[in-house]
């Protein structure tokens, strides 16, 4: 059988992560959910998955523990929740998807001795298409980063960084990406229904756009900046929109100060 998780919190990201490992062909007998609302264990029996408003007895006996605790509750909750399970931090592993919550912050609570791993998913992982950074403690073995790999890949692709400071930046990039990328559907969505478009014609048109060029530009050997040229053709439609959009560098900058904005925040909340 495989290894054993606690997840502890099950709102959108926790249902996420249920209904990839089971898409993916992990036995439901394998996963314990934890979460007070009854709402959320309802959907988890919908899933056939066990849960509970506190501690499953399963916890309890030391050689049936969970391999894995993953930590899915807002950040000002992890605190209590890791002072609950911290019996726990001698044998598993804690995996935390908890924003702005560092290695060290956990380890505060759980002991130095612990194995951390901290992960920063965003919200396309809701349909199997998010990207999670993942950044773990010198505890954690190649087994259990493995594991962790195996885990999130579930809700989309991973991606590890050894300098946890790193996760900030990913907090500005991809973090709160899909939030500029909704910006941009929005405005794209606006200006066709300004200009005379059927305001659901616009919207989907705006929707498509976007979604397809990512895919495009994610199967294509190109970079961003040589397929942006390919389709720009001199004296032509697009030549003539970015002329507005890239004018002395504004757009650049401007998204490149919101990155930054939100890094600087992410730091904030993490301190």
């Amino acid at each position: 059988m495989a290894e054993r998780l606690l997840l502890v919190g099950f709102g959108n990201m926790g249902q996420a992560l249920v209904r990839g490992w089971l898409a993916h062909g992990r036995d439901a007998r394998t996963i314990s959910i934890v979460d007070p609302h009854p709402d959320a264990r309802e959907a988890a029996a919908a899933l056939d998955v066990v849960a509970s408003a506190g501690w499953p007895e399963s916890v309890r006996d030391r050689d049936a523990g969970p391999e894995v605790v993953l930590l899915a509750v807002k950040p000002a909750r992890v605190d209590d929740v890791l002072r609950d399970y911290r019996a726990l931090g001698e044998r598993s592993l804690f995996l935390s998807v908890a924003a702005g919550k560092t290695i060290s912050g956990i380890a505060a609570v759980l002991g130095p001795e612990a194995a951390i791993v901290r992960a920063m998913p965003n919200t396309p992982a809701a349909i199997g298409h998010g990207v999670t950074a993942l950044c773990a403690s010198n505890r954690v073995s190649a087994e259990q980063r493995a594991l962790c790999t195996t885990l999130m890949a579930a809700i989309g692709s991973v991606e590890w960084f050894d300098d946890e400071r790193l996760m900030d930046v990913v907090t500005g990039v991809s973090g709160s990406g899909p939030a500029y990328a909704l910006l941009l559907i929005e405005c794209l969505t606006e200006a066709g229904r300004e200009l005379g478009l059927d305001p659901e014609v616009a919207a989907r048109l705006a929707v498509r756009t976007v979604a397809g060029t990512g895919l495009y530009a994610e199967q294509s050997d190109a970079d961003a900046a040589q397929l942006r040229r390919q389709v720009t053709s001199p004296g032509g439609t697009t030549e003539a929109a970015l002329d507005k959009l890239m004018s002395e560098g504004q757009l650049a900058d401007l998204i490149g100060r919101a990155v930054r904005a939100a890094a600087k925040r992410s730091r904030e909340l993490s301190s």
